[in-house]
């Protein structure tokens, strides 16, 4: 079965923000107490998790019937879909789930689908910022902050240098630094979740090294996103970064904008 891109990109779309604001009741409310648990992992997991989680299923089930759904909690909880070797969906429903605890908007809402082993499209959505990205192969990429859509893609960068995006929550600084000296760096900052991707993807930053562990549905849609604006996302090998990876961990890797 065939599925027109620009379509489904509008459907997802749908879906992440009706994700959202499933979740900003949560958040606004104070943030999660009581409800917040310690997955095996070691990871936290909120109430807003698995709300905003159903949602995204039960949607991605009836737009396109028959097409495995690999969601974050669905995976904690043991129900892992067998993907064969066919298209996937892939979801992170609250991406930043310590950013959300601590009250710091930077958390988001994760789609996207898998087609050989590559993100083709995504959507990332920062509710509490009022910001979506989205992005398809063939498509182009777009930021949305409620005034409507403009193009986004990204920079060629500046003569003083590049600037880096890290992780707030997580990193190896050591393994960073080594890596950072073959570029002539300008600038960095730190930003929670899928957002890293995306700001590499708007021009706002140039590079975005990532050597601690992380999960698919954690990077597929930032990297959709971010390939759609044509960056790119490769392992510290230098190889692509490619989903439906026996448990579904990705190997460090980098996020570039125009950057050779």
């Amino acid at each position: 079965m065939s599925y027109d891109p620009a379509h489904l990109l509008e459907a997802v779309d749908r879906l992440a923000l009706a994700a959202g604001g499933v979740i900003l009741p949560f958040y606004n409310d104070g943030g999660p107490t009581a409800d917040v648990l310690v997955k095996s992992d070691g990871s936290p997991v909120t109430a807003a998790d698995h709300a905003a989680e159903a949602v995204i299923e039960a949607g991605l089930v009836e737009l396109t019937p028959g097409l495995p759904v690999v969601a974050e909690e669905a995976m904690a909880a043991g129900r892992a879909p067998q993907i064969a070797s066919g298209p996937f969906w892939l979801v992170d429903p609250l991406d930043g789930t310590k950013e959300f605890i601590a009250h710091r908007g930077t958390f988001t809402v994760n789609i996207a689908l898998v087609t050989e082993g590559r993100p083709v499209l995504g959507v990332v959505y920062a509710p509490a910022l009022g910001e979506r990205y989205l992005g398809g192969e063939g498509l182009g990429a777009w930021f949305d902050a409620g005034e409507g859509r403009r193009a986004i893609t990204v920079r060629t960068p500046p003569e003083e240098g590049v600037t880096v995006v890290a992780s707030r929550s997580h990193g190896n600084p050591e393994r960073r630094a080594a890596f950072l000296k073959r570029f002539r760096v300008a600038a960095e900052t730190s930003i929670g979740s899928s957002l890293k991707f995306c700001l590499v993807a708007k021009g706002v930053a140039d590079v975005y090294p990532r050597f601690g562990p992380t999960c698919e549905w954690d990077t597929a849609a930032g990297h959709a996103v971010l390939t759609a604006a044509g960056g790119r996302v490769e392992t510290d090998e230098g190889a692509p970064l490619t989903y439906g990876k026996p448990g579904f961990g990705n190997p460090p890797f980098v996020a570039y904008g125009a950057v050779w």
